[in-house]
């Protein structure tokens, strides 16, 4: 009798002692084991394209931290001494990152005016919120510079010597028709 009544008992416990609880039905599936269920059964994800790389920025001391936590930091070059570096935006990397997220900032960085050459690296700025700006040397048009040819070579133009030997002798004749 108890070999029956085991035979019918123990699958039910067995479902009954390994569900986690209720899942409800439906919902996106995304990588990495998480659930999301929309408000609005028409969901779309926008379109987005994730940064090649990563701007981190140490907020917090290393002083009271375990051991694997400085190690990590060192080995992203973020210890005591530099307090921001740049890393690749793969999973290795994040792993790392979240393990040591209370200790970061964390800033994706974005190229507005599109990424840099090999020709370009001297000429780039990295701003705290993210932008990576290329700033080029400007080259004057060839108009420009044959407007200030022409400006330099007027003989109409008062240089400050003139200025300054006009402005004495009106000084020194202050009553005799200078003004």
């Amino acid at each position: 009798m108890n070999q029956t009544v085991l035979k019918t008992v123990s699958p039910t416990l067995a479902l009954f002692y390994r569900s986690k609880g209720y899942k409800a039905p439906g919902g996106l599936r995304y990588p990495g084991g998480i659930v999301y269920y929309p408000r609005q059964p028409d969901h779309k994800d926008p379109e987005y394209t994730p940064s090649k790389l990563f701007r981190v920025e140490r907020i917090r001391p290393t002083k009271n931290n375990p051991w694997w936590l400085k190690t990590i930091l060192k080995e992203l070059k973020i210890d005591e001494a530099n307090r921001v570096t740049i890393v690749k935006n793969i999973p290795e990397v994040n792993a790392r990152l979240w393990k040591i997220k209370h200790l970061i900032k964390v800033t994706p960085i974005t190229f507005p005016y599109g990424e840099p050459t090999e020709a370009d690296i001297n000429y780039t700025i990295l701003k705290e919120n993210g932008q990576c700006v290329v700033t080029k040397t400007l080259e004057p048009q060839a108009s420009q510079i044959d407007a200030l040819e022409k400006f330099e070579t007027d003989k109409s133009k008062m240089d400050s010597t003139t200025i300054k030997k006009d402005s004495r002798y009106k000084w020194n004749i202050a009553f005799g028709g200078g003004f």
